[in-house]
C-alpha cells in the first residue's frame, strides 16, 4: 500500500508529475507539443526546466505534422509524449492517428512498436465554442489499434499515464478540462494502473451508473443523495475506455439488472450506445428495466454558458435517469 499525500493534488499536477516520474526513469521519454514549455494548462510545467529544451520540445501549430513525426520517433526508439492541447485538433491530423499510429504495429506483424502517447485537454471548459470544446472519445476507441484512457481523478490519472508511457502501443490520454482544477490524493511513490481495468467507485445494488470522466463525479453525488431516499447505486469509472473492462459492468448488472451509462459525448454513436448494445448482448435476462443513457444532445457545443449546460450532461439528468429505471413498471 502506498502512502498519498498529506495535501490532495490538482489534477493538471498530478498528470506533471507522473510526466516528471516518467522522464526520469526512462531518458527515451520525450514531451514536445505547442506551447509545452510555457504548459498552458500545467501538464508539462516546470519539465523543461528539468530535463532541457532537447527533451522539452516547442512544435509548430501543425497538428497533422507532429502527431504524424511522433509515429516516426516512436518506430525509432523514443517514447514521445505529445501534448496536442485540445482533443478537437485530432481531427486536423486524423489520418496520422487512424491511418499510421493506430495500423503500424499491426501490418508490422508486431515487429514495430509504437510506444507514444497522445495528451490533449477535452471537453467544455467554459465558453470555449465548438472548436474547443470536443470530446472525440468515441471517435478514438472505433480506430482499433488505440488505447483511450480517460480518468477521472488525479491519483488514477498519474497512474494510468506512467502506463501509458510504459505501453508499446499507441496510447490517447485524455485530460477531462472540467476537472482540471479538481484534487484528489496521489500516490507518493507512482505506480502505474493497468489498463483496461475499471474501478467500482461506489457499491451499490439497486441500479448500475457507468459513468465517464467527469460524469463519475456528478453520479457519485446523485447517488449519495438517492442513498437518502433509499437508492442503492454502483457507480463504475470505467477509467480505459479502450481497451474496456466488460466484465466489471457485465457483472454489476447481473447483480443491480438496471444500468444507466453517463456519457459526456454526443447521443448518436457514442460510447453510452457502444456500453449498452454489449450489455444487452450479455446481460438480457438479468436486466429488470430499460438502459438509459445521459449524454450530450447532437449539437455543436455552444458559447454561450447557458447553452453549454444546456446541452451537456446535467445531473438532474443523471438523476431522473437512475429513478426511472427503478421505478419503470414491471422493474424488479
Amino acid at each position: 500500500m502506498t502512502e498519498t499525500l498529506a495535501k490532495d493534488t490538482y489534477m493538471t499536477t498530478a498528470i506533471a508529475g507522473a510526466l516528471r516520474a516518467a522522464m526520469a526513469a526512462d531518458e527515451s521519454v520525450v514531451v514536445l507539443g505547442e506551447d509545452v514549455e510555457l504548459s498552458t494548462i500545467g501538464c508539462t510545467k516546470g519539465l523543461v526546466e528539468e530535463f532541457g529544451a532537447d527533451r522539452v520540445r516547442n512544435s509548430p501549430i501543425s497538428e497533422a505534422t507532429v502527431v504524424g513525426a511522433c509515429v516516426g520517433a516512436a518506430a525509432s526508439g523514443l517514447r514521445p509524449v505529445m501534448d496536442l492541447m485540445f482533443s478537437s485538433f485530432f481531427y486536423v491530423a486524423m489520418d496520422q492517428v487512424a491511418n499510421q499510429a493506430a495500423r503500424l504495429r499491426y501490418m508490422s506483424g508486431g515487429q514495430v512498436d509504437l510506444p507514444l502517447v497522445y495528451f490533449a485537454g477535452t471537453g467544455p471548459s467554459g465558453s470555449a465554442a465548438a472548436q474547443h470544446s470536443e470530446n472525440p472519445h468515441p471517435i478514438l476507441m472505433h480506430l482499433a489499434g488505440i488505447k483511450v484512457v480517460f480518468p477521472s481523478s488525479p491519483g488514477d490519472a498519474a497512474g494510468l499515464l506512467i502506463a501509458s508511457v510504459e505501453d508499446p502501443n499507441p496510447v490517447v490520454f485524455l485530460l477531462d478540462l472540467m476537472l482540471a482544477g479538481a484534487k484528489g490524493p496521489v500516490p507518493t511513490d507512482l505506480e502505474p494502473l493497468p489498463l483496461g481495468k475499471a474501478e467500482v467507485k461506489r457499491s451499490g445494488e439497486d441500479v448500475t451508473v457507468v459513468a465517464i470522466a467527469s460524469a463519475a463525479g456528478t453520479a457519485l453525488e446523485v447517488a449519495a443523495e438517492l442513498e437518502e431516499d433509499g437508492v442503492s447505486v454502483e457507480v463504475i469509472d470505467p477509467r480505459t475506455l479502450s481497451p474496456f473492462d466488460w466484465d466489471a459492468v457485465t457483472d454489476s448488472v447481473a447483480r443491480t439488472g438496471r444500468l444507466v451509462v453517463v456519457d459526456p459525448a454526443r447521443r448518436t454513436c457514442g460510447a453510452a450506445a457502444e456500453i449498452i448494445a454489449r450489455v444487452a448482448e450479455r446481460n438480457w435476462a438479468d436486466l429488470k428495466s430499460r438502459p438509459r443513457r445521459v449524454t450530450w444532445e447532437d449539437v455543436p457545443i455552444p458559447f454561450s454558458p447557458v447553452l453549454e449546460e444546456a446541452v451537456t450532461v446535467r445531473k438532474d439528468s443523471v438523476r431522473d435517469a437512475v429513478l426511472a429505471g427503478v421505478e419503470e413498471k414491471g422493474a424488479g
